[in-house]
C-alpha cells in the first residue's frame, strides 16, 4: 500500500508524531487519538490519511 492508504504501525505513527509510545496508548485508551485498526492478531495499524487528518484537526492558527 502506498500513499494515503498506507497502513502504519504504532512505531511509524509515534515517529511521525514525535510522541512517546505511552502517550499514543493513552490517547487510544481515551479515544481521542487518530483512528486505528486492530487486526485479528492484535496488532494495531493506522491509515496514513487518518493520522494526517487527525493531526490537521488539532492544528492551531499561528
Amino acid at each position: 500500500m502506498q500513499g494515503d492508504d498506507e497502513l502504519l504501525t504504532i512505531d511509524d505513527a509515534i515517529a511521525i508524531l514525535r510522541v512517546p509510545r505511552s502517550t499514543f496508548y493513552y490517547w487510544r485508551q481515551k479515544r481521542c487519538g487518530p483512528r486505528s485498526i486492530k487486526l485479528p492478531n492484535g496488532d494495531v495499524r493506522i491509515r496514513r490519511r487518518d493520522l494526517l487528518a487527525w493531526l490537521e484537526s488539532h492544528e492551531e492558527a499561528a
